[in-house]
């Protein structure tokens, strides 16, 4: 990540990513706009061809990149918590179905239910 900013006003940066894209922009600006700190956010990509984006954050007053840094912190914590549920959700559907076959449910290694036909 290439910061390109001012030395004496730390509240405005524009960070320059490699290798990032649509994806992690879009769900990084998504994240800034939740933070009262931000009084503005958003992101480019400077061509199509070129595998880069650059996020523009001004705050109300922090540093931007510390505040950019905790919205990363952020959207992982969301995107822990999404994966979380949707494998408590994909387990506890195969519990269901294996109750349905009447197949025998077991605890595996990682403490989580595996079906075995009878």
């Amino acid at each position: 990540m290439m910061e390109h900013g001012s030395y004496s006003d730390q509240s405005k940066s524009t960070f320059s990513l490699v290798d990032e894209d649509h994806t992690f922009a879009n769900s990084v600006r998504f994240s800034l706009n939740q933070d009262p700190r931000v009084a503005f956010c958003g992101y480019s990509i400077p061509h199509p061809s070129d595998n880069r984006v650059n996020i523009r954050v001004q705050t109300t007053g922090d540093p931007a990149r510390e505040v950019l840094k905790d919205a990363c912190q952020d959207l992982m914590l969301m995107c822990q918590h999404v994966r979380s549920t949707f494998d408590k959700a994909v387990n506890d559907f195969k519990i269901r179905e294996a109750k349905k076959n009447n197949q025998v449910v077991k605890k595996n290694k990682s403490n989580q239910e595996d079906m075995d036909s009878e």
